[in-house]
């Protein structure tokens, strides 16, 4: 039995769907309302809170491995839980900024988690995705609106992940051997820049987005809408303000590890085109 947890979001979603295609182990979905959880049919949806590690008890019984989101809950009494329900193998969304930006408090936070998880005393495989794809959404509503966007950086690219393909090398380490106590740095195929990714959305949508430079300044004004300073100035750096020849490099985890070549932004931006019309 695999318990996914996260099991809603852009990369849990897609391993559930995986998994179930798959067919070769049986799959619970953990969501804090079963009632209206929307799973794959005969993915089982369990009842269960990551910032309450005791509500996870029941959702963890004869679980055997666990595919872990962190930072929704206490992530040491998490591990300690599963380890006393007897999981015996954590497969562990991390980030590609412990490597590249280990300066950054969510990288610091990131990599505190890896070391619980490899001292805990249960099998793991540690996931280190670069920038999601799906952070494209974050322009949505001004595609939308105005088939325009106004963005930093315009013309630095990076190489993008489908999280589909973190849900592929997510399921190969769940259900296959040789993963146990390895840790992937996952990219998208090919650098590919916010002008490039408008591009490709204009394309899915049939009509022409604009693109609007914005300096750094403007960027954090309006990020610190919603988040706070120290959170904005990070994510501005990872976007294009503090790159470095690790966060550019463009690695061929996902298609050595899953046998199938990294899905490239432009079928991201085919697949949700809805989200932007």
């Amino acid at each position: 039995m695999i318990l996914v947890t996260g099991a809603t979001g852009n990369i849990g979603s897609a391993l559930l769907r995986q998994l179930r295609l798959s067919g070769t182990v049986p799959v619970r979905g953990l969501t804090r309302d079963a009632a209206r959880a929307s799973f794959p049919d005969g993915v089982e949806a369990v009842e269960g809170d990551l910032a309450r590690p005791a509500s996870l008890r029941p959702a963890l019984d004869g679980a055997r491995s666990l595919f872990l989101v962190p930072g929704m809950g206490a992530d040491a009494d998490v591990l300690t839980v599963a380890r006393r329900a007897g999981v015996e193998h954590v497969v562990l969304v991390s980030s590609i900024t412990v490597r590249t930006h280990p300066h950054l408090p969510a990288a610091a936070g990131n990599l505190a988690v890896e070391r619980l998880l490899e001292d805990s005393g249960m099998a793991w495989t540690i996931l280190r995705p670069t920038q999601f794809a799906s952070n494209a959404l974050w322009w949505a509503a001004s595609i939308r609106e105005h088939r325009s966007v106004r963005v930093p950086f315009a013309d630095i690219g990076l190489p993008a992940l489908h999280p589909a393909d973190i849900a592929a090398v997510a399921r190969v380490a769940l259900t296959g051997p040789g993963h146990r106590g390895r840790t992937y740095e996952l990219t998208g195929p090919a650098r590919i820049t916010p002008r490039q990714q408008v591009r490709a959305i204009g394309a899915a949508l049939g009509q022409e987005v604009s693109v609007e430079e914005i300096s750094r300044e403007e960027a954090h004004r309006q990020m610190t809408s919603f988040m706070d300073d120290r959170t904005a100035h990070a994510v501005l750096d990872l976007m294009g303000g503090d790159v470095n020849d690790e966060l550019l490099r463009v690695r061929d985890t996902v298609p050595h590890v899953t046998g199938s070549p990294a899905r490239s932004f432009r079928q991201w931006a085919a697949e949700n085109a809805a989200a932007f019309r």
